[in-house]
């Protein structure tokens, strides 16, 4: 899937989106970036009812591709050097999101099947993945 972002965009409307996509994964954005398998520090976190204009280094919409085969380490570069956006992967492991620092280089379609048979075996069920920790 490819997504065109533009300036007008809050950062809820691309979350929601990906989540569409990956429903164990979730993708939040943060004011300062981050290294390939390094975190980001919760302080720098960005609501999600911002819009992207307010915390982008570039001004110029984009088409983002977040398809299956797309790692997370290449979704936020693209991120990065597109929009000038600090952007972090997480996935869903038993009741807490873990950013994806060591498996940066799994696909999302990796991700997402890693993430959906570690729930399916803890017994946590669908609806329980949206709440935020």
């Amino acid at each position: 899937m490819k997504m065109l972002i533009t300036e007008e965009f809050l950062v809820r409307y691309i979350q929601d989106e990906f989540h569409i996509c990956y429903p164990h994964l979730k993708l939040e954005f943060f004011r300062q970036p981050h290294g390939l398998h390094e975190g980001s520090h919760r302080v720098d976190k960005v609501h999600p009812d911002t819009h992207i204009d307010e915390i982008r280094d570039f001004h110029s919409a984009a088409w983002i591709d977040f398809g299956g085969y797309i790692t997370a380490a290449d979704l936020e570069d693209q991120f990065t050097h597109l929009l000038g956006l600090s952007a972090q992967v997480f996935r869903k492991s038993g009741n807490v999101w873990l950013e994806t620092t060591e498996t940066d280089d799994l696909t999302l379609g990796e991700l997402e099947e890693r993430s959906s048979y570690e729930a399916t075996r803890a017994g946590i069920p669908d609806n329980d993945l949206n709440e935020q920790t």
